[in-house]
């Protein structure tokens, strides 16, 4: 197997995991041998360790050309990929490009080739158009979420995309969910397929899946109660519609439950502070359509509410993978109301939940999210942050929670009962000399 590469040991080392498991050893193995490769896994089992470690000789060895491109359906999961990448420690330039970021910081980034690029098919597809990209170099072409970037909206630009790879030698295509028929522009030759989904991954991951009956056609009443039964744990809840997610946000905040909602609407800055309260613990529950139900990498979610039931047995599956991640437990409630039958895809000895009597509402959170305008392009890191904080908003350690920085601005978790001092306290203070707006974070 290909566990002796030196470089391995320190990329598992990095990414905080002790040895690959059997699909991702199995990938690497199938990689060194064919040229095309159909990977299908369950969400959250490792799949982009899968198809980025077979990547790694040839980037190593790329100099200023680009010799891969992986395209996903969605920004977050290009951001989540990229994210991924650049923790294995490896030094290789790597460049993201999708839909509401500027295009200009994206084409500056492109000026000298970065080794591997990922981006969304409308923004690849416009950079290639415009000649930022020298697609001449690239000989591997990764699609993860196949299924869903070679859908017929993703049809026309996956197609120009594939199209303008001359050099293409390999194509690495990933799923947790199959594909009857893949479009012959994609051009496989005799792909290997690895099939790890084996028909019961709810059984295999952890998932345990519930019902429960709505009296009501609007089961807002019966998603509040079900809240308050659940407590103070990490929830999504799916909406089919963003009309559907922010009325279901606003009337649970009139009920006095905290949350964020998401959606595709949104703006960029809007997506990411609703993303990063959820994930800080500002907001234990996130109300959002099926956007979130793909390339969101969030741990230790306890909770998947099908508010609305999903359209598709296959949209049932991506949705559920949000919870039950690498090895971890979850539970998906599916909420039927009185005119709605049960899906043939849930289990017909699903647990039915019967709502208590005596309702409680669940407690805060503990955390509140600072918006500050100051990002990685005005040279600041976590660690600056952490300083200015510490020093100038006398913050202890523990007070501080998660950051994350962005291009242009930040946001960091910070104790509630600390905000409304710290605030006070650093007004009229400066992040590397420079004034900048710190606020709570809408």
């Amino acid at each position: 197997m290909q566990t002796n590469k030196a470089w391995l040991k320190d990329v598992l080392h990095n990414v905080k995991i002790k040895a690959l498991n059997e699909m991702q050893l199995a990938s690497m193995e199938a990689n060194a041998k064919a040229n095309d490769l159909i990977l299908l896994s369950a969400t959250g089992s490792g799949k982009t360790l899968a198809f980025l470690l077979p990547l790694v000789e040839q980037l190593q060895t790329a100099g200023n050309t680009t010799k891969a491109l992986i395209i996903v359906p969605s920004r977050e999961l290009a951001i989540q990929i990229e994210h991924v990448f650049k923790s294995m420690g490896l030094n290789i330039k790597v460049t993201c490009c999708y839909g509401g970021h500027k295009r200009e910081i994206e084409e500056n980034n492109l000026k000298q080739a970065p080794s591997l690029l990922i981006g969304t098919p409308g923004r690849l597809a416009d950079h290639i158009r415009r000649g930022s990209i020298t697609t001449a170099t690239i000989e591997t072409l990764v699609l993860d979420e196949f299924d869903k970037s070679l859908e017929l909206g993703f049809q026309e630009e996956m197609s120009f995309i594939i199209g303008s790879l001359p050099a293409l030698q390999k194509r690495i295509l990933t799923s947790a969910t199959v594909m009857e028929e893949i479009p012959a522009f994609v051009g496989l030759q005799e792909p290997v397929k690895l099939d790890f989904l084996s028909g019961k991954e709810d059984s295999d991951t952890g998932l345990a899946i519930k019902t429960l009956a709505s009296p009501d056609k609007d089961k807002l009443d019966t998603l509040f109660r079900l809240i308050c039964m659940l407590g103070n744990r990490s929830t999504i809840i799916f909406c089919n519609h963003r009309e559907s997610v922010e009325r279901t946000s606003a009337l649970l905040k009139e009920k006095d439950i905290l949350n964020v909602f998401y959606h595709g609407a949104m703006e960029q800055q809007e997506r990411d502070a609703a993303l990063c309260k959820f994930r800080n613990g500002t907001s234990n529950i996130l109300v959002t359509t099926d956007l979130a139900a793909r390339g969101l990498d969030i741990a230790h979610i306890r909770y998947i509410i099908h508010y609305h039931l999903p359209h598709t047995e296959d949209m049932f599956t991506h949705r559920n993978g949000r919870t039950a991640r690498m090895d971890a437990s979850g539970t998906a409630i599916v909420i039927i109301g009185p005119e709605e039958k049960k899906p043939a895809y849930i289990p017909d000895d699903a647990e039915q939940i019967e709502l208590p009597e005596e309702i409680v509402i669940p407690e805060k959170p503990k955390w509140s999210t600072l918006f500050i305008a100051a990002g990685k392009k005005d040279k600041v890191n976590k660690i600056d942050i952490v300083g200015f904080l510490s020093q100038k908003g006398e913050l202890k350690k523990e007070d501080i929670g998660l950051i994350e920085v962005k291009d242009f601005f930040s946001f960091v978790a910070v104790k509630k009962i600390k905000v409304s001092n710290t605030l006070q306290k650093i007004k009229d203070e400066k992040i590397k000399n420079k004034k900048v707006k710190i606020a709570v974070a809408k």
